[in-house]
């Protein structure tokens, strides 16, 4: 049995911590906050409850595999549903489209009446380029500890699945390539903002996202994605894993290349045989880890090689149906401005807030997320660059005057926000970074804006011994399925008592 310190109770931290517990470890999680979910949480401001951080669940096999490996099913603790239509996108020339759950002949039918049929034959040659890609990726990746490319390369099915997964071509050019329809597009390149990067240079096998969505689905959780947050705390503590919170880890001490323990802000030393950090990478190995350590130096020069990823601003809108006209949404909406490119060019290039942004609202028909039936709880986000006082944008003020711009714009689509308005919350991406500890507030840490960024995230086992990471900065990367996986990698990696 291993004495194992866990960093973060986050969801990545707690799914980890279950998961060896049930191997028979003592686990302790040390949490620098006063509770448990790290981005993932659940918060009420008055009569509204909001997810502020993930807003939608898709591979939920993931957690159900968790759970029923380390004790009652998941079904037995959280109501989950499927979400239809998984989301309504909306165009700048007028245009609208929705995409159904969990059916693709439905989403290939709407795709015509919005666009033709031409337009809908496209999808279906994308959803099914996206399923070659997800089956050549899926065990040998996303799966898989990458220690290093050479287990790759030695595949006897290497050839193959290079051209399913098409590694030096961008997402960009594959959707080109494919003549896709101009609204299509521009769903094929939000893919890329699932972990933070840009269409433009991301890697083509994020087209995976559409598989994935298409054919497991999306999912709500009753009373919000935090919940997940809440039942993998109750499962850890059933385990008989423990938490320390509101205790700041300072230092991961080491002894040659080898881990020992940890220290935390009031001096405290740990000693433990193993260390699961489920922190932001670039935090671990340049704040917590001794400049000193040797082994952690190729992970430094990979995590310095990696573009960061992209932040988001986001409101919290409680709005009152009795004090303006209500407006009829679905529970995922996007609404892409007339210019994509141009909001790439704002958060990587000119790194300043977005003129003219995506803007994606979370409205939950769900009644337990406010206390009356008259009321809804939105969740809006839009992409933003990271903060960054001295090379890029300083989000320490002028949030509330974004948030305006924002709340300006919804109004402008038709959505009468400000007339039914009763509360309203910001979180800037400098907010993210005091409260998660993510530098910069990069939602996954680093981007997928190259070939190579795949092998510049954080490896599950670090070479500095005894230390492993987990989470959306380390592999395969960010987002709960793939955070969960990344759990159950380092589970293994770990192995039993």
């Amino acid at each position: 049995m291993a004495k194992i310190s866990v960093i973060g109770a986050g969801v990545g931290g707690m799914s980890a911590a279950a998961r060896l517990a049930k191997q028979g470890h003592a686990v302790t999680i040390y949490e620098n906050s006063d509770r448990t979910g790290g981005k993932c949480r659940t918060e009420w401001f008055g009569d509204y409850g909001f997810d502020t951080g993930p807003s939608l669940l898709t591979l939920p096999a993931v957690y159900r595999d968790l759970f029923l490996k380390t004790g009652k099913r998941i079904e037995h603790i959280l109501d989950i549903t499927p979400v239809d239509p998984a989301f309504n996108y909306h165009f700048a020339d007028g245009k609208s489209v929705v995409f159904p759950n969990l059916s693709n002949p439905k989403t290939y039918l709407e795709i015509e009446k919005s666009f033709g049929k031409i337009a809908s034959q496209g999808w279906e040659k994308i959803i099914n380029r996206s399923e070659r890609m997800w089956e050549a990726s899926r065990e040998s990746f996303v799966e898989s500890e990458l220690s290093s490319i050479w287990p790759l390369l030695k595949r006897r099915d290497l050839f193959s699945q290079v051209k399913q997964i098409a590694p030096f071509t961008s997402l960009r050019k594959l959707s080109n390539k494919l003549d896709l329809d101009p609204h299509l597009k521009m769903i094929i390149d939000r893919y890329a903002t699932y972990t933070g990067s840009d269409p433009r240079s991301a890697p083509a096998v994020l087209l995976t996202i559409a598989f994935v969505e298409s054919t497991f689905g999306a999912w709500h959780i009753k009373g919000g994605i935090g919940q997940l947050s809440v039942a993998l705390e109750q499962r850890c503590r059933e385990l008989g894993v423990e938490f320390k919170f509101n205790t700041l880890v300072t230092k991961i001490l080491t002894s040659g290349k080898s881990v020992t323990g940890l220290q935390t802000q009031n001096g405290e030393t740990i000693l433990s045989d193993l260390v699961v950090a489920n922190a932001d990478a670039e935090y671990v190995f340049n704040q917590l880890l001794d400049k000193k350590v040797s082994a952690a130096k190729s992970e430094r020069r990979k995590l310095k090689a990696a573009t960061k990823s992209l932040a988001g601003f986001s409101l919290l809108l409680g709005l009152d149906n009795s004090k303006g006209k209500p407006v009829n949404i679905e529970h995922h909406n996007v609404y892409f401005p007339k210019d994509y490119d141009a909001e790439f060019d704002q958060i990587f290039t000119k790194k300043i807030p977005v003129s003219d942004p995506t803007i994606y609202i979370c409205a939950p028909k769900d009644p337990s997320m406010v206390k009356s039936s008259n009321k809804e709880a939105w969740f809006v986000l839009v992409n933003a660059p990271r903060h960054d006082v001295e090379g890029g944008w300083d989000w320490r003020s002028g949030g509330d005057e974004y948030a305006k711009l924002i709340i300006n714009k919804l109004d402008k689509l038709g959505l009468n926000v400000s007339s039914r308005l009763e509360v309203m919350q910001f979180r800037t991406p400098f907010d993210l970074e005091s409260y998660a500890m993510a530098p910069g507030g990069s939602i996954y840490g680093t981007s997928s804006n190259s070939a190579a960024s795949a092998f510049l995230r954080a490896r599950n086992r670090s070479k500095v011994k005894g230390l492993f990471c987990v989470g959306g900065s380390a592999h395969p990367g960010g987002g709960l399925p793939l955070v969960g996986i990344s759990a159950e990698i380092v589970a293994k990696a770990i192995g039993k008592a």
